[in-house]
């Protein structure tokens, strides 16, 4: 059932020509969008749940968890750090659990949108250990670029949360393109490349990809204490 998976098809074939203009606007004009009054809620929440688990402790943040399946293993992974899993879809957040089994102590998963979230935690000055975006959606058409996190409004907000930084994808140009936007953003320099999972998949899709023949591409820069 999982073997099933189309590559990313698209009639762009390298990182889009606007990129960079794209990018340093967005750096230059900070993002004005009103914050709704339910990620508030989720953020107050997500705050609280690591706090009363452990104030010291660092913070790890799995964007767009989906069905919590790596929010769970990175848990596991960094006993020390708090994960919060952070989806904006209450569906995929209850779907799944049953195979998951026992959730750890050490995390917490948000229904919210990342988009208010990522800034919401930058207001309250977290800066993050590590930060994953495993396999956002590509928005493969080329009128799609400021829908990709790196060509969106939002993309300062994520640099500014700090910590190192992993997207892996299964379209190279997503995260080539991530490369040339934190090169841009940050003067340092981040290699994607191919990335074999090793018999543990972090996501349902990162399985789906990897069993249907499809190459993974992964990018990890450290960002430290934020912009």
């Amino acid at each position: 059932m999982f073997a099933n998976s189309r590559t990313v098809s698209s009639r762009q074939t390298g990182p889009h020509a606007d990129l960079a203009g794209v990018v340093r606007r967005h750096l230059e004009h900070p993002f004005q969008k009103p914050l709704l009054d339910y990620n508030r809620a989720a953020a107050e929440a997500a705050l609280a749940a690591w706090r009363q688990w452990n104030p010291a402790a660092p913070l790890i943040l799995d964007s767009g968890c989906g069905v919590g399946w790596s929010t769970v293993q990175l848990a596991r992974q960094w006993p020390d750090a708090f994960v919060l899993g952070v989806d904006q879809s209450s569906d995929r957040l209850g779907r799944g659990k049953d195979a998951l089994g026992e959730f750890p102590a050490n995390m917490a998963l948000i229904r919210a949108d990342l988009v208010d979230f990522w800034r919401l935690l930058g207001e309250a000055g977290v800066r993050l250990r590590r930060h994953y975006l495993l396999y956002p959606n590509p928005w493969p058409k080329i009128g799609h670029l400021q829908r990709r996190w790196h060509g969106h409004p939002v993309f300062p907000a994520l640099l500014a949360l700090g910590g190192v930084l992993e997207c892996r994808s299964n379209w190279a140009i997503y995260v080539q393109e991530l490369a040339q936007a934190l090169e841009l953003a940050t003067g340092r320099q981040a290699g994607p490349q191919p990335w074999e999972p090793e018999g543990r998949y972090l996501t349902p899709f990162e399985r789906k990809y990897k069993e249907s023949g499809q190459t993974l591409w992964r990018l990890e820069l450290d960002l430290g204490e934020g912009a």
